[in-house]
């Protein structure tokens, strides 16, 4: 468990394992996030560079034919060899952002289960007076909003 909610006080110790849950899926998911921006960013830089490969060494010298075009692009091993890792990236990218969506989904789920029971997570009166310290470390600290539901 993470020492500011280890330290937490007017809190049980099933509501900081909810809480350290909450941060470990958001944990997650801006890894998951950050993965899924660089792999953008190659997929696009790889798809430029092959592009231009293929203008200046292919199409601009067969442009006369479309079959000559096809078979010079065919027989070219690196053009063969940037296309597939252009369309590698791509499906890896696609792959990344479906495990991105799904990890937010799961940490926004988590999140908003811990807006709806927060009477039954801070039953006591004290408790209850102290949460708003609990939810500002919270937002201070890992970046997770607890005063909302929505985003």
């Amino acid at each position: 468990m993470d020492s500011p909610i280890r330290l937490l006080e007017h809190t049980d110790e099933a509501t900081k394992q909810m809480l350290e849950n909450v941060r470990k899926r958001k944990k997650k998911f801006d890894d998951a996030k950050k993965l899924h921006n660089y792999l953008i960013m190659a997929t696009v830089i790889s798809a430029f560079i092959y592009l231009n490969y293929f203008y200046f060494s292919i199409a601009k010298h067969y442009s006369y034919s479309f079959y000559a075009m096809y078979s010079a692009s065919v027989n070219d091993s690196l053009n063969i060899l940037l296309f597939c890792w252009t369309i590698l990236l791509f499906g890896s990218m696609n792959i990344l952002r479906q495990q991105k969506e799904k990890k937010e989904k799961e940490y926004h789920e988590l999140r908003c289960e811990i807006v709806d029971r927060s009477k039954d997570l801070w039953k006591r009166e004290e408790q209850w007076k102290n949460r708003h310290l609990v939810y500002e470390m919270m937002k201070k600290t890992y970046d997770i909003n607890l005063y909302h539901e929505k985003k």
